[in-house]
């Protein structure tokens, strides 16, 4: 690996291999404006599977408007925090998961890191194996096949095309998000033209309404689905940004560009969902398959289009951020052999899933609330910790125990450790088998695992705001203690 203080220089060719791993980017090497920070962000969230979101609000037994109400805060408020935790990588010039060693310590924060990239790993997965079920129920609707052939060669090219992003790096990445966007803002606004007319507003109106739980769950559903997933990578793209780059710009073009897409793709999700029981139903089952099968055959290659591009958009940004997280964490490679790893790693995983498994997006939903917790523990000690600095990251001491940032910082450790175990405490996850051990904190007065409170998963919003109140009031001293130190040796790696 090369020397931190001196990251090598990125080429800006867009097909040239990026040579910054999780060094920081240095002041000559910065570049950019805060409104370019929309194209990865639009092009990774401007995904069909966001219409299924509609459906899987409506799972849990509540109306349209509580439903869109929980979707317009939960998808806003969770990207907001991404934008909140993009500003560290404007002042600090390094990927998410080393300025998270800022309140964690140089090796204490191997921890986070190593969760965060389980977390990114699982979605890339995911999001693979959704692609690959997408373009094998295409064809089946055109009549060309759809079995184990088509899936084969579905998660050749797909898998292909994210890896390859993957290990060349920032600059393609960048390129691809920005035609991903084009094309599949396009072909979605034609998608939803096509199927608009089945939209039954009666039917949609007349919905009853939930209880209170069931909104909170809802929201909190959204929430980890959308930005609480993008958390913990969220600083990885606007590191090369100038220092001087505006904050409310980076926030701002942030929070707009991840989730303009989302909303509006979820709201017209819960009116397709809410005009039919039976699509809402199929929904669930097969999110993409679903969509598809309204459509009128000639549009159904052009649905494919837009469907695997939006996935790919999603998948090319975790599996970039997953080599980072991967090198911070410990592991000694070189940033594109990282991403190499993550993508064998990405295609095994499809391959057990789509040729050997079964029911695999409940038991990603369990995945995704389990890892949700932790996630939500450090977003929380992230923004506290932000919120209590004043001065930018004395980014070479982020690379040595023996600097300012420490070695291991036991308060933030300790806080992670007790928030995940309040929140995994208060989350069920009953059609996952493997994590019926979960909600054993649920009989403290909230019912108990069949519960009203069984379902609406308080443990991921616990963990965050405890997480954040406790590094916040208990935090601060360790922060004005770093930056009292106006000089500090500096020790290479």
């Amino acid at each position: 690996m090369s020397d931190p203080r001196h990251a090598s220089r990125t080429d800006r060719r867009v097909f040239a291999v990026e040579t910054t791993g999780i060094d920081v980017v240095r002041g000559s090497h910065r570049r950019g404006r805060a409104r370019e920070l929309f194209w990865p962000w639009f092009g990774a969230n401007v995904s069909i599977l966001g219409l299924s979101y509609g459906a899987f609000a409506l799972g849990f037994g509540i109306s349209f408007w509580q439903a869109a109400v929980a979707g317009l805060f939960g998808i806003v408020f969770s990207f907001f925090l991404c934008g909140l935790i993009a500003l560290a990588g404007k002042r600090g010039s390094a990927p998410t998961m080393v300025l998270s060693r800022a309140p964690f310590g140089v090796r204490g924060n191997r921890i986070p890191a190593a969760l965060s990239w389980i977390l990114t790993v699982g979605w890339e997965t995911f999001l693979t194996v959704t692609a690959t079920l997408a373009t094998a129920t295409v064809f089946r609707e055109l009549g060309w096949g759809g079995g184990t052939v088509t899936k084969a060669v579905a998660l050749a090219v797909v898998g292909t095309l994210i890896v390859v992003a993957g290990v060349i790096g920032f600059n393609l990445i960048i390129w691809l998000q920005t035609g991903i966007t084009i094309i599949t803002g396009v072909l979605t606004v034609v998608y939803v033209l096509l199927v608009a007319d089945q939209v039954d507003w009666a039917t949609v109106a007349a919905m009853p309404n939930g209880s209170t739980q069931q909104v909170i769950g809802a929201l909190i559903f959204l929430m980890t689905g959308f930005g609480l997933g993008w958390v913990n990578l969220a600083a990885d793209y606007s590191r090369y940004l100038p220092r001087e780059t505006s904050n409310r710009g980076v926030i701002g073009w942030t929070t707009f560009g991840a989730a303009a897409a989302p909303i509006v793709l979820f709201t017209f999700g819960l009116l397709l969902a809410g005009s039919s029981p039976d699509l809402s139903t199929a929904i669930a089952n097969d999110p993409i398959g679903a969509l598809a099968a309204a459509l009128p055959t000639w549009f159904l290659l052009p649905f494919a289009t837009v469907a695997v591009l939006g996935l790919v958009g999603g998948a090319v940004l975790d599996i970039y951020s997953s080599g980072l997280a991967l090198l911070a964490a410990g592991v000694r490679v070189r940033r594109h052999i990282a991403a190499l790893i993550d993508g064998i790693i990405m295609v095994i995983g499809t391959i057990a899933i789509v040729f050997v498994g079964s029911n695999f997006l409940s038991q990603f939903t369990g995945f995704l609330i389990t890892l949700g917790v932790p996630i939500a523990a450090w977003c929380g000690i992230m923004l506290a910790d932000m919120l209590s600095r004043k001065r930018d990251y004395a980014d070479e001491e982020l690379f040595t125990p023996r600097g300012r940032y420490g070695n291991i910082q036991w308060l933030p450790i300790i806080i992670l450790g007790l928030c995940t175990v309040l929140g995994w405490g208060l989350v069920t996850n009953t059609t996952a088998g493997w994590l019926d051990w979960q909600g054993y904190l649920l009989w403290i007065g909230l019912g108990g695992r069949e519960g009203d409170w069984a379902y609406a998963n308080v443990g991921v919003l616990v963990a965050l705001v405890l997480s954040f109140v406790l590094q916040y009031a208990l935090g601060r001293s360790r922060v004005r203690q770093q930056e009292s130190i106006d000089h500090q040796p500096v020790y290479t790696h």
